[in-house]
């Protein structure tokens, strides 16, 4: 399946094709346009203003997608409140990751067009997801 975003992907971008590769669509393929209107027919949008899988309400698109395909995973919420922290920064959440990672996400996207940044922040992502796993079953930070 095809999924589209704008282009220049920063932390919630990164974050929302993450998600969708690891726990949607293993074979999803993303285009990046720069405006809504470029979206192809048979592709689904993403973290972009109008669109079903974008911000509502006060939450970020990742926390959208998570609603929208009623995903229950407590681990994932956890880097919901990350991912949300770190493209928002409104303090709703305790998430002291959330800076380091927008730096991160800020950074790769300097380096590399958006196809390399998803490419390079999949991993960051699995990292995360694996640690807040640990640290979930542990009930602390795993060493």
């Amino acid at each position: 399946m095809r999924w589209a975003t704008r282009a220049g992907v920063h932390i919630d971008r990164a974050a929302c094709a993450w998600l969708i590769r690891r726990f949607l669509d293993p074979d999803a393929a993303f285009v990046f346009v720069t405006d809504p209107g470029q979206v192809p027919p048979d592709a689904t949008p993403f973290d972009m203003r109008g669109v079903d899988l974008g911000h509502h309400g006060g939450d970020c698109s990742f926390e959208t997608i998570l609603r929208r395909y009623e995903l229950t995973d407590p681990v994932l919420w956890r880097i919901a409140e990350i991912v949300h922290e770190a493209d928002l920064d409104d303090q709703r959440f305790d998430a002291p990751e959330a800076p380091g990672l927008d730096v991160v996400l800020r950074g790769l996207s300097m380096t590399g067009d958006d196809e390399r940044t998803l490419a390079v922040s999949g991993p960051v992502f699995d990292g995360l997801y694996e640690f807040h796993r640990r640290r979930l079953l542990l009930g602390r930070e795993p060493a």
